[in-house]
């Protein structure tokens, strides 16, 4: 994301926040501000407490409260944070002190959902050895026979098509409107990618992976949460504003941008909203403004309409794409303001 976005001093970047750390790694690269925007109180409660746990604990305690390794300090942890708090965010944090036990990047749906893959159904398929062998650190050529010899069994095959299908995903893990406007297998479709990053990619390098397996990240780390972008956050973060609401809200009101981070939110739009929202964010946009988002399922490019202000950047989307870790998606699309 901060290749493709290429965030810096004077840049004022619009992310969707999610849980935050896409959006806090923005702050790394020490841009002008960062607007964080999304429609899930929940999901910018999970981005306050980031912010607090930033500006209160040390590096090392900040991996303890997200999960990221193993402790039993989390709620001493909390505790530290919480007058940081606005007074809804505390009392959302409150009364959830086994999620904050757990690791706060354990938050959410999805989240959930890796959680009993890994913990109810992983063991049926694979022992515990197999997985320390699959975050070993090997060449490509180990990789791939690892894969075809000992991962890649009848017993893996069947449980993907079946916890990955798109019925139970959408029972389970995504909302069943993100399947709207997707077309043919989506289990066939992410164990595809999964074999990409667990032969081609490095998955002892891969943080996504590390914590879908094992629930911590072990020293894969995303990008926010690397030693090295701890004090360059912290100093930004005056830097940094939330909101809770849409794009369409809080777009077209004089404000331009230079980067702008979309995620994954037009899976959910038909075509035809996809245009629109992607002609208001161009027209929110100065020139040479970058966007960037990701197609998991559902297939969005800049449409015909839009091809005299928006370039797509194809062969930097193609090189970016071919090492992205977060393995999940089809399709990583970078454009700009022409």
């Amino acid at each position: 994301m901060l290749s493709a976005l290429e965030p810096g001093p004077g840049k004022r970047c619009l992310s969707i926040a999610s849980a935050g750390d896409n959006t806090l790694a923005l702050l790394s690269r020490d841009p002008e501000s960062v607007l964080a925007l999304d429609l899930s109180p929940a999901q910018l409660a999970c981005l306050e407490l980031r912010v607090a746990a930033y500006r209160t604990l040390q590096h090392g305690e900040l991996l303890q409260l997200i999960g990221c390794v193993a402790s039993d300090a989390r709620p001493r942890l909390y505790e530290a944070c919480r007058k940081r708090l606005s007074s809804d965010v505390r009392a959302f944090w409150d009364e959830r002190p086994s999620l904050i036990a757990a690791g706060i990047g354990s938050v959410g749906k999805f989240e959930h959902y890796f959680r009993m893959f890994r913990e109810r159904v992983l063991p049926l398929v694979h022992s515990r050895d197999a997985v320390r062998e699959l975050l070993r650190s090997k060449s490509g050529d180990e990789r791939r026979s690892f894969y075809r010899s000992r991962w890649n069994n009848w017993r893996w095959r069947l449980m993907f098509r079946m916890f990955f299908s798109r019925k139970l995903m959408g029972l389970l893990g995504r909302d069943p409107e993100f399947f709207r406007y997707v077309e043919g297998s989506v289990s066939e479709r992410i164990l595809k990618r999964t074999e990409y990053a667990l032969t081609e990619l490095d998955p002892a390098a891969n943080p996504y992976i590390h914590w879908i397996l094992t629930g911590r990240h072990d020293g894969a780390l995303p990008a926010a949460l690397r030693e090295e972008s701890f004090e360059p956050i912290l100093r930004n973060l005056d830097r940094l504003e939330w909101r809770c609401g849409s794009l369409e809200e809080s777009l077209g009101q004089g404000r331009k941008f230079d980067c702008f981070n979309l995620s994954d939110i037009f899976e959910y739009m038909s075509p035809a909203s996809y245009e629109q929202l992607l002609k208001l964010i161009v027209s929110s946009a100065r020139s040479g403004a970058r966007l960037t988002y990701w197609n998991m399922l559902a297939p969005r490019r800049r449409p015909d309409s839009l091809a005299m202000s928006l370039r797509p950047l194809a062969e930097l989307s193609s090189k970016l794409f071919a090492r992205d870790q977060a393995f999940f998606y089809s399709a990583l699309v970078v454009e700009e303001v022409v």
